[in-house]
């Protein structure tokens, strides 16, 4: 479950900078409002957040339902108190 939450905030964060750089720059480089620059942003740097989030949430499915050495470790706690 950590390790679900830390991907989270990592993608959360990394998708905000792309956001946020991008609308920086055609703020600057055109002249535009910071509003009509983020509702730019929004639908050109769709398909390139969907393919890393994507790209990241598929890499860690075999953390989630890997089984092996140590996959005791990523099971929730309820499965432990179960198995008592």
């Amino acid at each position: 479950m950590i390790i679900g939450i830390i991907l989270l905030i990592g993608i959360v964060k990394k998708n905000a900078i792309m956001m946020i750089d991008f609308a920086l720059e055609a703020e600057r480089s055109h002249g535009k409002s910071p509003e009509d620059a983020i509702y730019e942003a929004c639908p050109l740097r769709f398909r390139p957040i969907m393919m890393t989030t994507m790209a990241a949430l598929l890499g860690a499915l075999p953390l989630a339902l890997g089984s092996g050495t140590g996959a005791e470790l990523r099971r929730p706690w309820e499965s432990h108190s179960l198995a008592v």
